[in-house]
């Protein structure tokens, strides 16, 4: 189609049998505005997507916050897990200490020739000693007439005996001790079992 034949004018034949004569520049004033409209829409596909985008990035970063305040709680517990254990080895050497000084008593109370104030000297060593260590939350387990129980007690012997139930802990040989909630050392006992007939 040459220049001449586009500005010129064409016919539209209508239904009722007339002809109007359109030029291009209703045309072109048609796609004028059909351009807005195409634009509009352009723009607002645009907004939707960087609103989208935008959405997301805030979703991973409220993602992220919550990962990053998890992982300071965690660390949290560490640490505070760590510090409440923290001293375990130190108090394990101690233990023995502990242990001398008890036996150095009970030899004590049975041998009349020794000195009271040695006696009296190692009884308030033994009680300082005791308080230190309950300071830093190391206590002593009861064992003596409760159930055996493998996780807090180490079974040297077994004794027959009718006078507790099978299984009972009769005697305590070692002291065992609890720092916190964990086991620190188990005691060492002897246990029950019925006597043969």
């Amino acid at each position: 189609m040459t220049n001449e034949k586009k500005n010129m004018e064409d016919l539209d034949d209508r239904e009722d049998g007339t002809t109007i004569k359109v030029s291009q520049e209703t045309d072109s004033a048609e796609q004028a505005r059909k351009e807005p409209d195409q634009a509009i829409k352009e723009m607002e596909e645009k907004l939707q997507k960087v609103e989208d985008e935008a959405k997301e990035s805030y979703d991973r970063m409220l993602r992220v916050s919550a990962e990053f305040e998890n992982y300071k709680k965690r660390n949290m517990r560490e640490m505070n897990e760590f510090r409440k254990f923290a001293n375990e080895s130190l108090i394990k050497e101690l233990l023995p200490i502990v242990d001398n000084l008890e036996r150095a008593i009970i030899l004590s109370d049975s041998d009349s020739q020794i000195n009271n104030s040695i006696l009296e000297g190692v009884n308030l060593t033994l009680k300082d000693i005791l308080k230190v260590l309950e300071n830093f939350s190391v206590k002593p387990i009861d064992v003596v007439g409760k159930d055996f129980d493998p996780g807090f007690h180490e079974a040297v012997y077994q004794e027959e005996t009718d006078d507790y139930p099978e299984n009972t802990v009769i005697k305590e040989l070692q002291r065992g001790y609890m720092i916190h909630d964990r086991l620190l050392r188990p005691a060492m006992v002897a246990v029950s079992k019925p006597e043969a007939k």
